[in-house]
């Protein structure tokens, strides 16, 4: 028999929505995550002696879809269970997320113009390898010179300056996005301390 009542019955079934969309949005992240570890476009990059930066936001994508899937399904197994334990342990493991996900971006905001700098100094440095300039010739709609990319469109720029301007013009994104999955983490945080706190004062009345 159910443990909670009432409206505590509303909290726990949002609190199970909540977590299988986390549970999605964490596979869709590992997904993203393994998409450009083994991507052959994007190999190269890692093979060639990549940007410090860019091997580790790969990895970070890989080991946050994990950890978010393992999140997720603590999350649904508590609420559907009602186990003061899973959710405790769900509780600790966003406010672990949280806390990551905070630092991570207060790292990158005060690193952005180094990271900025090793791209810049990648793509310059593998310019004698064609498949690697081809790869921010081609997403970027950039060339070194004139005879770099004779194919270059009416808009294409000099690649150093589209670097610059791709990482200036996502970075207010990525912020929106950090500030709705923080707020998200911590609604789904406050609907589970409040279904422990009915599931363990329902314990104690019976």
């Amino acid at each position: 028999m159910s443990k909670v009542q009432g409206g505590m019955k509303c909290v726990k079934y949002l609190l199970f929505i909540f977590n299988f969309i986390f549970w999605l949005v964490g596979s869709l992240v590992l997904a993203v995550g393994l998409w450009l570890r083994f991507d052959p476009v994007v190999v190269p990059l890692l093979n060639e002696g990549g940007p410090e930066t860019f091997f580790l936001g790969v990895y970070i994508l890989i080991g946050a879809g994990a950890l978010m899937m393992l999140v997720g399904f603590f999350g649904c197994c508590g609420a559907v269970r009602e186990s003061q334990c899973l959710l405790g342990s769900f509780f600790a493991c966003l406010l672990i997320i949280f806390g990551a996900e905070v630092a991570a971006g207060v790292f990158g905001f005060l690193n952005k113009d180094k990271i900025i700098t090793e791209v810049k100094q990648f793509y310059n440095d593998s310019n004698g390898n064609s498949t690697i300039a081809s790869i921010y010739h081609d997403m970027l709609d950039c060339c070194k010179d004139q005879s770099s990319c004779p194919t270059a469109t009416g808009s294409s720029k000099y690649c150093d300056e589209a670097i610059e301007e791709f990482f200036n013009s996502k970075l207010h994104i990525i912020g929106y996005v950090g500030i709705g999955i923080a707020g998200a983490m911590i609604i789904g945080m406050i609907f589970s301390m409040v279904l422990c706190c009915a599931i363990r004062n329902n314990s104690e009345v019976i």
